[in-house]
């Protein structure tokens, strides 16, 4: 069974779980918890090898298969323009992580470290994802329900 998830998915619900446990859950230097110590590919991995009868698991980080596929024209454009931003902003001093900055507008910012964390739901009612799905020839999302305990 091949299971995708992105990093902080149901991260809030993992790390209560985790702490009703008794585990510690570490934070970064902004106090947001350390997704990569959550390890919710991990967590995952284990919840359904143990329902399923899995004698292994494995799991891949998302930025394996990201690294797979060849950038498109659009892919290198918004690579190239990201790295001048990031040498712009470098110049100046100032910090953050280059993208674009959905809160302002998309712009291509240097986005303050201090708001990046974990934790955001994806939303597959986008419109440019559901281009994209179309353009791949996937099928759109299926609504899920969630099985609570």
């Amino acid at each position: 069974m091949n299971i995708f998830v992105s990093e902080g998915a149901c991260v809030k619900q993992i790390i209560a779980e985790l702490k009703k446990q008794g585990e510690e859950i570490p934070l970064d230097a902004f106090g947001h918890p350390r997704l990569d110590k959550v390890n919710v590919g991990q967590y995952f991995a284990k919840q359904f090898a143990a329902k399923i009868g899995a004698e292994k698991t494995q799991v891949f980080k998302s930025g394996y298969f990201a690294r797979a596929a060849a950038p498109n024209k659009k892919d290198l454009r918004l690579i190239h323009d990201c790295a001048v931003k990031a040498v712009e902003c470098a110049l100046a001093g100032i910090g953050g992580v280059v993208g674009k900055d959905e809160e302002q507008h998309n712009e291509l910012r240097a986005c303050e470290f201090e708001r990046i964390k974990g934790g955001k739901p994806f939303n597959v009612r986008n419109s440019r994802f559901r281009k994209m799905l179309k353009e791949i020839g996937q099928p759109r999302p299926r609504k899920t329900r969630v099985v609570k305990k």
